[in-house]
């Protein structure tokens, strides 16, 4: 495990620019990771946490645009949490590590501390007998592959909005929302699900049809329990 050198971080940044804009603010999580959504014609500022573990042992699995929630045990999410403590030591101060090349990117965060950006390779470390696995990319390869039996889906009271002028291949959808279009350009809004329903969700961007011929992209995020944008 070293720092990502200072060009490749650069890069980094710009690649990471979208799950900027999409990471809000999720009261009492001790474990988030974020990742670009992989669905060709995604939209990354739409796509949910990839995983998420409350201090009460409410975990969340984010998917393109579903989110599948489930209530771990004490001794599952005492595990969990054992685990994200060991990788944040093997972390210590830095904010951006590299464990391989070629591979995707991701975001880790542990309750409050700044994000640490993760590159990781195509393959996973080899497995040497007699040592145990390093703690980041085997916390990683598991929570991206995250399942329990208990999983079932999430349904959002909320979801943030984003709208930004541009166009998708195909047709486009009028506006509907009972606010004006204009204002809500480049700006994060919450809307409530009864709002969003007949929209398509997380990283599912919409095309919508604007005056004068405007097109413009419309993404609707789900919102996890008290999360704010």
């Amino acid at each position: 495990m070293r720092p990502v050198p200072t060009v490749a971080a650069a890069a980094l940044a710009l690649v990471l620019l979208a799950a900027d804009a999409r990471a809000g603010d999720i009261p009492n999580a001790v474990l988030v990771l974020e990742t670009a959504p992989g669905t060709p014609g995604s939209d990354p500022s739409g796509a949910p946490p990839r995983f998420v573990l409350l201090k009460d042992g409410q975990a969340f699995v984010g998917g393109t645009s579903q989110v599948d929630t489930v209530q771990l045990d004490k001794g599952e999410a005492q595990a969990l949490r054992r685990r994200a403590d060991a990788a944040r030591k093997a972390v210590g101060r830095e904010r951006s590590v590299t464990l391989g090349s070629g591979g995707k990117t991701v975001r880790l965060r542990f309750g409050e501390d700044p994000p640490v950006e993760v590159s990781l390779g195509r393959e996973a470390p080899p497995v040497v007998a007699g040592q145990a696995p390093e703690p980041i990319s085997s916390l990683v390869a598991e929570l991206l592959v995250f399942q329990h039996p208990g999983l079932e889906p999430y349904s959002p009271p909320s979801y943030e909005m984003r709208l930004r002028e541009g166009a998708l291949a195909g047709g486009c959808r009028r506006w509907n929302f009972t606010f004006p279009l204009a204002p809500s350009v480049g700006a994060a809004r919450v809307v409530t699900a009864e709002q969003a329903q007949g929209w398509p969700t997380g990283a599912l961007p919409a095309s919508v049809c604007g005056e004068d011929d405007r097109r413009y992209v419309l993404t609707l995020r789900p919102l996890l329990p008290g999360e704010q944008p």
